[in-house]
């Protein structure tokens, strides 16, 4: 595994949720030869004991129930103290969501596919989405904020940034303007807000935000990216140069100072992943441009099927 994505052209990993126990020896080999370093841990990872495979959302913060909660804070607690072991700087953070009785993200996304997006009963559905996640969205930010409250002490000592991630729901918890409240009232250099560039543009397709001007308002606190591509309004984890994104708009955002992990469909080929590895080089750091290919880049995967994505800083 370490070996194909050294020969993909990447230098370093993000070991992600799928990471599996008995994946570590060879890990720590690699590490230890000097051929690859650990930039960012995914929650939760190593896949816990007792679960069936590995995921982001096992447990989150977000959960009213409180025995989920609290599992979910003790697992990601484990995942710092083993990110902080692997010298990785920040642990990717999926939070948790505000569910609905009457409506959901999933909704809006049909209505996408079926071209209604222009159209008054979109924003009808819209707007109505909206004032009941406003109402309801309350009692899972708190629960959000009680995991950081304890967590954040614990990550300062392991030095080891927590990275909330943007998620494409419009259910996700924290969005936009609620990550920023939450770094304004922690002032914690150790709370850092995670970007995905696919998710970023789907919340940005569904109408709920400027993805641009989010990412300039939340770069002072930007811990790493993602980065992939999206297609048919919708589809992400697809790999450059297929996708509507306009990668090279993001430009500005590239540092070397944090990871930016390239993270494709558990479906793509190890040629749509090294090419798409190189086209962000072209357009990011102006490399030369790879040679076009004819074939379709992989498609979406769902959360929790993705491989360990491979990485580059800058």
């Amino acid at each position: 595994m370490i070996d194909q994505i050294l020969e993909a052209g990447a230098d370093q990993v993000e070991l992600g949720y799928d990471t599996r126990i008995d994946l570590l020896p060879g890990i720590e080999t690699k590490m230890a030869s000097g051929e690859i370093s650990i930039c960012s841990v995914h929650n939760y990872c190593p896949v816990p004991m007792g679960v069936p495979k590995g995921h982001p959302e096992l447990w989150t913060f977000a959960a009213l129930d409180q025995r989920t909660h609290e599992l979910a804070v003790q697992h990601t607690l484990r995942t710092l103290q083993f990110a902080s072991e692997m010298e990785a700087g920040i642990v990717v953070i999926h939070c948790g969501y505000a569910p609905l009785r009457r409506t959901s993200t999933y909704d809006l996304m049909e209505m996408i596919t079926m071209n209604q997006q222009n159209t008054a009963r979109y924003e009808k559905v819209f707007m109505k989405f909206m004032k009941e996640r406003d109402k309801r969205v309350g009692k899972h930010l708190d629960q959000v904020m009680k995991a950081l409250e304890f967590l954040l002490p614990h990550a300062e000592q392991l030095n080891v940034q927590l990275g909330l991630e943007n998620l494409p729901t419009l259910e996700a918890v924290p969005n936009e303007g609620e990550m920023e409240m939450l770094v304004q009232q922690f002032q914690n250099p150790f709370l850092k807000y995670w970007h995905d560039l696919g998710h970023g543009q789907i919340r940005e397709n569904l109408g709920f935000m400027n993805h641009l001007s989010w990412m300039e308002r939340l770069a002072p606190v930007l811990g790493g990216m993602h980065l992939h591509d999206v297609s048919n309004r919708l589809q992400d984890h697809t790999m450059p140069p297929h996708g509507d994104l306009g990668l090279e708009r993001y430009t500005p955002f590239a540092s070397d100072a944090i990871p930016m992990v390239v993270e494709p469909s558990s479906r793509a080929t190890f040629e749509e992943v090294s090419t798409g590895l190189a086209w962000i080089r072209h357009l990011w750091d102006g490399a030369p441009e790879p040679e076009k290919k004819s074939e379709v880049s992989g498609q979406r995967s769902g959360e929790g099927t993705d491989p360990l994505p491979l990485t580059n800083n800058k």
